[in-house]
């Protein structure tokens, strides 16, 4: 009986430890990819002033920082008669709307009911693509956007882009520690994630803000139709599906503002959470299909970013399961302290090279939070997992940038 016991056990664990196996040849791919980060991109050529624009900004409450976006917006480089501002104002409580017009957008008002970001998109694109725009820059409202924006996003579409994503930033990484991290989180996907694709012909990380679209690619997805509260995931599925790349334009830069509470991080954080959970169960058979039509590679790396939360819930539960049908649990869980500082201090050194990357800008101080700070995705991901969010929040603002802090966000991108 005790034989049979034993052998009972050690079947399980094999089979434990080799989904873990898989699952550790999936992070192994992202590494790879990572690498082609290394080899120094090719440069977009330089074009004249071409492309007709539209910024389009959605905007929920937004009246203390919208100024400051349109204000950056106003200091581009390119021709001003070649792009225009729009703001979507919706479910305000507050002089949004009247803020824009100070500050000198046009302001579209909605016609139907605005659940989120993605709603409010459908409608503003429903009436832009009535005009003559050759593309559409969307932003959030608390963003800054370096001088150059334009007219770097110019050059990508007059080369052949037909989506095309900037570098981000964080617009007040001195406001805490915390802030500093997501400057290392951005720099993160930006370097390791974006410039690695671009160089091996994959797509490069779309996310919300700071990304532009050419007029073609709406007009055959028949305009914006997101469902889902992760409205960005949703839109890079999509391109990834049909084959659609987008560009990883590294000097065309965005400075978003990163919460400085702890509680707000985490709710917003677990909202991508949740929101690429359900875009992943959403898009998961299209994409596979993808993978065999338009889509090929592009549609198979979105799968596997899309999967990401999952893969690292189910590496979580499998750990905890090998460790309970071992015969020697005990010394693997005295040994787990052990695991935890080795991780700790790869994932410092890891910060410190994103800081050196950013030119040695992040102190010590975010450089030994931001373990912590990755590690958080974990908790977040297994909650998103059994409770997902799905009612849209705004994420309250802090103080306005001051003009010392707005000089210092109109500097090189150093991808």
């Amino acid at each position: 009986y005790c034989r049979k016991k034993l052998n009972g056990g050690n079947t399980m664990q094999q089979v434990i430890s080799g989904a873990m196996l898989l699952l550790k040849l999936a992070s192994l791919y992202f590494l790879v990819v990572a690498l082609f980060a290394l080899k120094k991109p090719k440069p977009i050529p330089r074009a004249n002033p071409n492309m007709r624009f539209a910024c389009v900004i959605a905007a929920r409450n937004e009246e203390r920082v919208i100024g400051g976006l349109i204000e950056s917006l106003l200091r581009q480089t390119y021709p001003k008669a070649l792009f225009d501002i729009y703001v979507m104002p919706n479910n305000c409580t507050d002089h949004t709307a009247l803020a824009a017009i100070r500050a000198g957008a046009q302001v579209l008002r909605p016609e139907g009911e605005i659940r989120c970001k993605g709603d409010a998109l459908h409608e503003v694109f429903e009436t832009l693509l009535k005009k003559d725009y050759d593309a559409f820059c969307v932003f959030d409202a608390d963003n800054f956007v370096d001088p150059a924006f334009l007219s770097r996003m110019n050059d990508a579409f007059c080369a052949g882009a037909k989506a095309a994503k900037g570098a981000m930033r964080v617009k007040n990484p001195e406001d805490s520690p915390l802030c500093a991290c997501y400057g290392l989180y951005f720099t993160c996907f930006d370097f390791f994630f974006s410039r690695a694709r671009m160089n091996c012909g994959l797509s490069s990380k779309l996310v919300g803000t700071g990304f532009a679209v050419h007029r073609s690619v709406l007009e055959k997805s028949h305009g914006w139709n997101s469902v889902t509260i992760a409205e960005d995931a949703e839109f890079a599925a999509y391109l990834a599906e049909t084959g659609t790349r987008v560009w990883f334009v590294p000097e065309a830069v965005t400075y978003d503002e990163a919460p400085t509470s702890v509680l707000v991080s985490l709710r917003q954080r677990r909202r991508w959470s949740s929101g690429v959970m359900d875009v992943a169960q959403a898009q998961l058979g299209s994409l596979a299909c993808g993978v065999f039509d338009e889509g090929g590679l592009r549609a198979l790396d979105m799968l596997a970013m899309l999967t990401q939360p999952f893969c690292q819930a189910a590496s979580f539960f499998l750990g905890c399961a090998l460790v309970l049908v071992q015969s020697n649990a005990a010394q693997t869980i005295a040994l787990l302290p052990l695991g935890l500082a080795g991780g700790f201090l790869t994932m410092t050194m890891f910060a410190c090279l994103l800081s050196k990357i950013q030119g040695g800008r992040y102190n010590w101080r975010a450089i030994l939070l931001f373990p912590l700070f990755m590690a958080s995705w974990l908790p977040l991901n297994l909650v998103s997992l059994l409770f997902r969010i799905r009612v849209w929040r705004e994420i309250e603002h802090g103080k306005p940038a001051i003009p010392a802090v707005k000089r210092q966000l109109f500097q090189k991108a150093e991808f």
